[in-house]
């Protein structure tokens, strides 16, 4: 999803009262010291400082040099730094956290999201709380697509996760990766996520047409169930996506755990 709109597409889909509900629901308390793996626009960090005032701070930690830049543009406040660093690598250097915070992330590491979790427990307190979301089925939930465009999704899918390392299922992982680190007072909690139905938002459709645009049009798919390739493809799925008949959804998979004292 790597484009120069990637941090305009998160800042305008992350809905701050989902956003804090999670977080609240994960044990987010005032005057934690968080740690936002994989900040995207900022925005998220600056819902989490919110939670954590007074007293609490916020350190966002992004892979992606445009994406601070524009957290710092529009999402910087005095107990919030943003910090260019790439999350598989040892991030010792910044200290501990009471919180860890990562949403959306693993999505984008088929190969590697159990390591990454495992290398983000060392700057995690004991006692601290770890929270994982991500999707389950990503992209796949569509109701009224054509049995040529189901086809192709799923083609493209596949194309993604060999490709591109991503991974649509990882949300139905989270709760394993905890487990298997020894993570205590684990809770999991499912919800829809991309539900859209009826007439289409401004922010759904950008979304989508993002998606589309920039990783479909990337995944090396061939389309070679299109005479015309993508174009026809694409024609054919905004066609789907303005239809207010479609009914399209997500689960989106969140799981918290605390990380054991010894």
């Amino acid at each position: 999803m790597e484009s120069e709109d990637e941090a305009l597409r998160l800042d305008m889909k992350t809905d701050a009262k989902i956003v804090q509900n999670q977080a609240l629901w994960a044990g987010i308390k005032p005057g934690m010291r968080v740690a936002d793996l994989g900040h995207g626009s900022g925005k998220t960090s600056l819902f989490l400082y919110e939670l954590v005032q007074p007293n609490g701070k916020v350190v966002g930690i992004d892979i992606a040099e445009n994406r601070i830049e524009y957290a710092k543009k529009n999402y910087y406040k005095q107990g919030i730094e943003y910090i260019l660093k790439d999350i598989r690598e040892p991030l010792d250097d910044l200290g501990m956290f009471d919180f860890i915070w990562v949403r959306f992330v693993l999505e984008y590491y088929r190969s590697k999201s159990f390591n990454i979790v495992k290398n983000i427990s060392n700057i995690l307190k004991p006692g601290g709380i770890i929270c994982l979301i991500d999707l389950d089925y990503n992209c796949l939930n569509h109701f009224g697509l054509s049995i040529k465009l189901q086809k192709t999704f799923y083609g493209i899918i596949k194309a993604l996760e060999k490709n591109a390392d991503f991974d649509p299922f990882v949300g139905i992982k989270l709760y394993s990766f905890l487990y298997d680190l020894g993570y205590q007072d684990i809770d999991v909690s499912m919800a829809p996520h991309h539900l859209i139905f009826g007439e289409a938002t401004e922010i759904d459709t950008f979304n989508w047409k993002k998606k589309i645009e920039v990783a479909v049009k990337r995944s090396g798919y061939p389309f070679k169930e299109y005479k015309k390739g993508y174009e026809e493809f694409y024609e054919e799925f905004m066609r789907f996506f303005s239809d207010p008949r479609r009914f399209t959804y997500t689960p989106v998979i969140s799981c918290r755990g605390c990380k054991p004292a010894s």
